[in-house]
């Protein structure tokens, strides 16, 4: 070997031995993640002065983000308090006014739905339950949901066909702290780090669980926002909403369509294809995509991967060339919240803002 080409090689060999030296200073540069201990010494300095046992609100938060591996930062940790004192204020079991009225209304109209008669929803609710109050008393004291769960999973199982006419009409959807979903909390009982007490719903009504569940859906799940509003929008409409409507949104351009933006790329309940997919077809020829191409695409809406599928890349550079800029890649789902405990016209969009100023008070402080 010449002697230059020996220099060459050692002067390059000397650079990368440089560089990796850079390298692995700037990591060691790098702040360490926080300790459990600093996370929790954080939270008590978050959470409002006035919540009661703030220690243990700050043992089942950091527990439920190390076990899944989510950082401790102060915009997560902030993120995850937003939503709670959105949802409930801190109360593990928080009470709704008029509830007993509201299940009431929501037995009789889901009795209907199954053609059973008002007379025999009276003589069920007449049964004296295992407490000694008719299952009728209880409804009618019930402030709570987790009373009104457990009332109807008594019911379910005590009364003659309880479990066939109202087994799978609890209609306490949501619970606990954040108000997570109890179907999402079902589908993610793996890896839950307690010992279950009877059943996942109920785990959901406790402060551990909540928090875990709630922020599992919250924050566990991969996303390229910039902003947490889109995340907050996300918990109230789904995974992937705000994306989605952002897609829905550039295709709307595109083809003059009206799309709903609500994230719902496809119809996951029947093989017919959605107002989505029949809008995104139409745009077939421009795309260079055929129908099959598109449905693949759109199939990996509840996922991250749609972002680097053709469909989606094709469809925004399109969108951002037809418009000269480009169109924004998240946007708040024009979902009006609906639910029996609901009595004003709210939307997906108003919740997200309001939890986004609760997040940016905590910030502040």
């Amino acid at each position: 070997m010449s002697r230059t080409r020996l220099a060459l090689r050692q002067g390059a060999l000397s650079a990368l031995v440089l560089l990796l030296a850079a390298c692995s200073t700037q990591r060691s540069n790098e702040p360490p993640p926080p300790s459990p201990e600093q996370v929790r010494a954080r939270l008590m300095q978050l959470i409002p002065a006035q919540t009661p046992d703030r220690a243990g609100w700050a043992a089942d938060i950091e527990n439920a983000m190390s076990v899944q591996g989510i950082p401790g930062t102060d915009e997560n940790l902030c993120s995850v308090l937003a939503v709670t004192e959105q949802e409930s204020t801190f109360q593990v079991d928080p009470a709704v006014p008029g509830l007993g009225k509201i299940a009431r209304q929501e037995i009789d109209r889901r009795a209907g739905s199954v053609h059973v008669p008002g007379f025999l929803v009276d003589t069920a609710l007449g049964i004296r339950s295992p407490t000694g109050k008719t299952y009728g008393e209880r409804l009618t004291s019930a402030r709570s949901e987790k009373q009104l769960s457990e009332i109807f999973d008594d019911f379910a199982g005590m009364v003659p066909l309880g479990r066939q006419l109202f087994g799978t009409f609890n209609p306490v959807r949501t619970g606990g702290p954040m108000q997570v979903s109890i179907a999402f909390a079902e589908q993610r009982r793996a890896g839950y780090p307690y010992t279950v007490d009877g059943s996942i719903r109920r785990e959901v009504f406790t402060r551990r669980g909540g928090m875990y569940f709630g922020i599992a859906h919250l924050l566990g799940y991969p996303a390229s926002y910039e902003r947490s509003l889109y995340r907050f929008a996300d918990f109230n409409a789904g995974w992937y909403a705000s994306r989605n409507a952002a897609f829905q949104n550039a295709v709307n351009q595109l083809s003059g369509s009206k799309l709903a933006l609500d994230g719902d790329l496809i119809r996951y309940d029947s093989s017919a294809a959605s107002n989505t997919e029949l809008a995104v077809r139409r745009l077939g020829n421009r795309l260079s995509l055929g129908d099959r191409d598109i449905r693949r695409g759109l199939e990996e809406g509840e996922t991250l991967a749609f972002e680097e599928t053709t469909l989606y890349r094709r469809v925004f550079a399109l969108a951002d060339k037809t418009a000269g800029k480009p169109v924004p890649r998240a946007v708040l789902p024009g979902i009006k919240l609906e639910s029996p405990k609901i009595t004003r016209n709210l939307t997906t969009a108003w919740f997200a803002q309001r939890v986004d100023e609760r997040r940016a008070r905590c910030m502040r402080r």
